[in-house]
Order: C-alpha cells, then sequence, then structure tokens
C-alpha cells in the first residue's frame, strides 16, 4: 500500500511536470494573451486541464482496460493535430492583433454608420452599449448579466471558455497513450492504473493553472497600462506558435514518416 501510495503521489508530480512541456505553454500563451485578468487566466488554465484530463482518462482507461494496440499512423495522426493546432491557434491571435491594430489606427472603419457595440465595466458589473455613429442609425440598449455565470459568459465569452477546454482535449489525445504505457509498466492493477491516471490528470489541472496565473499576469499588466507593448506580446505569442507548430508538423509529417510509406511512431 505504501508503494502505491508513493507511486500516485509521483503522477501527481508528474502530472504537474506535464502541465509545462512546451506544446502545452506555448498554446495556453496565445490563449491567455488575450485576457486582461489573472484570474480568467487561470480559468483557462483550469478548463485546458479538464479537457486534457478527460481524454486521458477515457482513452488511457480503454488502452489498460482493453490492451488497445494504437498503429503508429493513428498516433502520429493524434499529434499532428497538436501541430495543426498550434498553427491555428496562433493564426487566430495575430488575426486579433490585427483587427486591434485595424482599429487603433484606422478609426474611418469603425465609425460611420456601421453599428457596433461597445463593453465596459462598472465596478463588477459588465454593461454593453450597441450603437451606431450618425444620428440616422444612433440608438443605445444595454445588456446587462443576470447572475455569476452569465457575467462569466459575458466577461469572457463562451468560445473563450470552450477555447482552453477543446485544446486540452486536443492535447490529451496526443500525450493518452504514452500516459497509458507508463502506467501500465508500473501499476497492474487495472484500477489502481485508473486511478493514477485520474491523479495524473489532477496535477496537470493545479500545474496548469499555476502556469497560466504567472502567463497573464504580464499581459494583464501591459494590457491596462501599455497598450502597445501588449500588442507586441500578443504578436510575439502568435508567431512563436505558429513557428512551434509548424515544427511539430514537419518533425511528425515526414521525420516520423507520416506522410510517407513507412511511418514510425514511439510514444512520448
Amino acid at each position: 500500500m505504501v508503494n502505491l501510495l508513493t507511486v500516485i503521489g509521483v503522477g501527481f508530480l508528474l502530472g504537474i511536470r506535464h502541465a509545462t512541456d512546451p506544446d502545452h505553454v506555448i498554446a495556453v500563451t496565445t490563449i491567455v494573451s488575450r485576457q486582461r485578468s489573472i484570474r480568467h487566466a487561470g480559468l483557462i488554465g483550469i478548463l485546458w486541464g479538464l479537457g486534457h484530463t478527460i481524454t486521458i482518462l477515457f482513452v488511457g482507461a480503454a488502452i489498460i482496460l482493453f490492451n488497445l494496440v494504437i498503429p503508429p499512423r493513428i498516433g502520429l495522426t493524434m499529434e499532428l493535430t497538436v501541430g495543426l493546432m498550434l498553427i491555428l491557434l496562433g493564426m487566430l491571435n495575430l488575426a486579433g492583433v490585427t483587427q486591434w491594430v485595424t482599429n487603433r489606427f484606422m478609426p474611418a472603419h469603425s465609425h460611420g454608420g456601421v453599428i457596433h457595440s461597445h463593453s465596459h465595466s462598472h465596478g463588477e458589473d459588465v454593461h454593453a452599449h450597441i450603437h451606431g455613429h450618425n444620428p440616422e442609425v444612433h440608438f443605445h440598449l444595454e445588456q446587462k448579466p443576470e447572475g455569476p455565470f452569465s457575467k462569466a459568459l459575458q466577461r469572457m465569452g463562451l468560445y473563450q471558455l470552450l477555447r482552453p477546454l477543446a485544446v486540452g482535449i486536443v492535447h490529451g489525445l496526443a500525450g493518452s497513450a504514452a500516459v497509458a504505457l507508463l502506467v501500465l509498466t508500473t501499476i497492474r492493477d487495472p484500477r489502481w492504473a485508473i486511478v493514477y491516471l485520474l491523479v495524473f490528470g489532477v496535477g496537470t489541472i493545479g500545474g496548469m493553472l499555476l502556469i497560466t496565473m504567472i502567463i497573464g499576469a504580464p499581459f494583464a499588466y501591459t494590457g491596462r497600462r501599455f497598450a502597445p507593448f501588449n500588442c507586441g506580446l500578443g504578436v510575439a505569442s502568435g508567431l512563436i506558435s505558429v513557428a512551434f507548430g509548424l515544427f511539430v508538423t514537419f518533425q511528425i509529417g515526414f521525420v516520423h514518416g507520416l506522410f510517407t510509406a513507412n511511418p514510425h511512431w514511439t510514444p512520448h
């Protein structure tokens, strides 16, 4: 029992360390860079960890309970999704920065007869005002959140809440085979092996919570005080994500042979 508890404790620590993998950190950085609150950044980390844990738990349990063997081409395809996702996240981040630059230096595109909205906060309340700048289209609507959950959606948006969850699921899909195989070499009892996966996931959630709050701090600070520098950080995170995604895609596609006739894959 002591040895089993030791193994589970090690699983928790390995889960925390797993959260620090470069592809994980780069992915959440592109999401956190759009936030202006450390608390929201921490929520992103929790959601990423939940998505990651869901996939690790279900796919890893299937491998453990049914002795599933993942063919190399399927395993490489799962890892390829991480590279493609990093490219997509980086491009979305750069697109957001492009919109900021357009609104900042070409204000003519955001005025006139175009109807648009502004959101601002009064203490804990967030208000959305929808209007146009020409008299003939001017109207004014206020939308107030009705409860804590509605406030969270108003502040972050449903897309911002679902995106880290989906990204975590993709990352978990790519790493589930390696984690499950590691468990099989150390824990023979399938029930305790699944418990290990759950503890590993909890460690990953905790590790990513700390990482996103640390990463989110400079974005939150510069977003309120140094908008141009914050924009530069957003550009950097987007470019790094695209570059690393291209590197991962090249490694999986050509070095490991997914795009060739003889793929070779070692879960890691």
